[in-house]
């Protein structure tokens, strides 16, 4: 079996060597895992897959081999806790939930907080207390159309304005080539030729006009590689709503990868704040101050913001108002100061372009970009990088 998951995460793209392959046999003869299901996916991604970029495409791969073995063993008869929790969930009408109360921010953060002091034990299905399903502000599950999720799975309404969760996103995978051609072409547009580093590439004119001053000897001249040598800085939306498009942004991230040289990417979750990281699998532990990437990067530097902007208004103008964590400063001060920084700026919205009227925040943060917000289209990459090398 274990022969056939190494061939199947070869099949699946993932450049996995049989020195690898020993490495876990050898992990799995000792004691330093469990015989369970997740220490083996952890032990398997920690022996075989380096490169961090690669974990999802691990992911989706072990998912596909997993569910093989599973369907070769009766199922039980237990009855899943997310079923039975699902009977507790309301089905509104657009009448009922266009009925329901919008508190605002102050008013909703201490009817969370009475909430937390008077409730004794678990509910389902209200309208009040922290629970599942129903239509309270407080809980998971539900619908609400301004609330806080705690705990559990969204519903999928994305209406929520905070969310009392640790939750785990993933990187984008700067690996993938199908669909970045037209992307590539349309980033070309933004570039500024050099020379730089060591001489590994013919030249060819000044060697014929050298070997002809030469009496005829060959006389062989060398340049460096011409590059785009344009530096760009991407912060990258990711989890939540940017799930829906996650296709799209890895392909523009693997032509980005690929056309700019100079290129630092760093993650953001719904706007950016007084944080920023690189690996969203330690986004917890391994964070950097936007105050040192603002000192660390001149005005050499081109900003490209890709997200779909779609978040609670309180997000980009509350302090607070991030769905994650505290923040004592709002979203637009932060969004000022990236301007501020690299005035060439552009943000690039995967969401189609047709939605973009619904969503307030958007118009929001279009109004701080100074319009400078395009559609992830060829088209609106190119109008993008127009602007960017004015």
């Amino acid at each position: 079996m274990l022969l056939d998951f190494f061939y199947h995460l070869r099949r699946s793209g993932l450049p996995v060597s049989v020195q690898e392959y020993l490495t876990l046999l050898e992990t799995l003869r000792t004691d330093v895992m469990q015989p369970s299901v997740d220490d083996f996916y952890h032990a398997a991604r920690m022996t075989l897959v380096k490169d961090e970029t690669l974990f999802d495409r691990y992911d989706r791969a072990f998912a596909s081999f997993y569910g093989k073995v599973a369907a070769l063993y009766p199922k039980g008869k237990d009855i899943p806790l997310e079923w039975l929790v699902k009977e507790f969930q309301k089905k509104l009408t657009p009448e009922e939930k266009a009925a329901l109360e919008k508190h605002g921010w102050d008013k909703l953060m201490e009817m969370f907080r009475e909430r937390l002091e008077e409730q004794k034990g678990r509910h389902a299905g209200g309208n009040k207390w922290i629970g599942t399903g129903g239509s309270s502000p407080f809980g998971n599950s539900g619908y609400h159309p301004e609330g806080i999720r705690v705990g559990g799975e969204s519903a999928g309404n994305r209406t929520g304005v905070k969310v009392w969760d640790r939750r785990e996103f993933r990187d984008y995978d700067d690996q993938q080539e199908l669909g970045t051609r037209n992307f590539k072409v349309a980033l070309r547009r933004l570039r500024r030729f050099a020379r730089e580093g060591a001489e590994s590439e013919l030249d060819l004119e000044d060697t014929i006009a050298s070997t002809a001053r030469n009496a005829g000897l060959l006389d062989i001249r060398m340049v460096p590689e011409r590059h785009n040598a344009v530096k760009v800085l991407m912060l990258l939306d990711v989890g939540g709503s940017m799930d829906d498009h996650v296709a799209r942004v890895e392909e523009l991230f693997s032509a980005a990868r690929s056309e700019f040289r100079n290129l630092e990417v760093f993650y953001f979750h719904n706007c950016p704040y007084e944080s920023l990281w690189r690996s969203n699998a330690r986004r917890y532990s391994e964070r950097f101050d936007t105050w040192d990437i603002l000192r660390r990067y001149n005005e050499d530097w081109r900003l490209i913001l890709v997200g779909d902007a779609s978040m609670s208004p309180y997000e980009i103008l509350q302090p607070g108002g991030s769905v994650e964590h505290h923040n004592k400063e709002t979203g637009a001060t932060w969004m000022q100061r990236l301007l501020q920084a690299w005035p060439k700026a552009v943000w690039l919205n995967p969401e189609p372009q047709g939605y973009w009227q619904y969503r307030q925040s958007i118009a929001i943060l279009r109004n701080i970009m100074s319009d400078r917000m395009f559609p992830i289209t060829v088209d609106g990459l190119e109008r993008a990088m127009r602007m960017l090398s004015k």
